[in-house]
């Protein structure tokens, strides 16, 4: 597959439910690419001894560390019901709207099951989604 071309998508930093996120300043349309996570390179042994919230896997032995504040995209948050997922092409991660985004809405991803496990669940989901369902008796 081709490296996307990324449109012009304004956006907006601000504050969400889980701390900082990602807001549409503009409606978006299903399929729009929307932002690259970027970062330093790790490969190699040095995957094992990186620590953190903020790094992307993109094989077994590469991963972005995308903590730097210049990686836009290391604040969009995680939903059980996301409106973008991730596609990784050429080993670069590229963000893209799996449904109609509105102005204002929080762009959002499926982080994964073993990063929801072990940095989300110890503390409780607080997406849209899980915030707003039926509290099971």
């Amino acid at each position: 597959m081709p490296i996307p071309k990324l449109g012009t998508v304004a956006y907006k930093i601000k504050r969400s439910a889980t701390g900082l996120g990602l807001f549409a300043d503009e409606p978006v349309k299903r399929g729009t690419w929307i932002i690259e996570y970027v970062g330093k390179v790790v490969t190699g042994k040095a995957v094992d001894a990186q620590a953190g919230k903020y790094l992307f896997e993109t094989s077994r032995y590469r991963m972005i560390n995308g903590n730097a504040r210049s990686n836009t995209a290391r604040y969009i948050n995680h939903s059980c019901k996301p409106n973008c997922e991730v596609e990784i092409i050429g080993g670069r991660v590229f963000i893209k709207a799996i449904k109609r985004i509105e102005t204002g809405d929080e762009f959002t991803y499926d982080y994964g099951k073993e990063y929801v496990d072990e940095y989300i669940k110890p503390h409780g989901c607080r997406c849209v989604s899980c915030r707003t369902a039926p509290k099971k008796k």
